[in-house]
């Protein structure tokens, strides 16, 4: 079938995202080589299902790192639309620490 899929001139680009820390979702997509993130992102079906308002406060990514919708795309590529972060991660830690307060390690048995 990859053969198949190369001499269409089309690739597999996976689309993930995370509208909600329980509501998940991954597309794959079949694209015209030299197709942007904007192209996948219309082909899988994701705007119509989020809305406007929840896919303007997303963010793009290729395999975690932050791109533009003009970026253009290899085969098997990882499109993701990444939510932004409610608390600074060294917030929570702190926050953790003073509600948990130091856990005691325990000292192996001695033999």
């Amino acid at each position: 079938m990859a053969s198949v899929d190369a001499a269409a001139g089309l690739m597999a680009v996976e689309v993930a995202w995370s509208a909600s820390p329980q509501h998940t979702g991954q597309a794959t997509v079949q694209l015209q080589h030299g197709s942007t993130a904007l192209d996948a992102l219309r082909a899988s079906g994701v705007a119509d299902e989020l809305g406007a308002d929840l896919l303007d406060t997303l963010t793009l990514a290729l395999w975690g790192r932050v791109i533009t919708p003009a970026t253009v795309l290899q085969p098997h590529d990882r499109l993701e639309l990444l939510r932004p972060l409610l608390v600074d991660p060294k917030e929570a830690r702190r926050l953790r620490y003073r509600r948990d307060g130091i856990r005691p390690r325990r000292k192996p048995p001695r033999r």
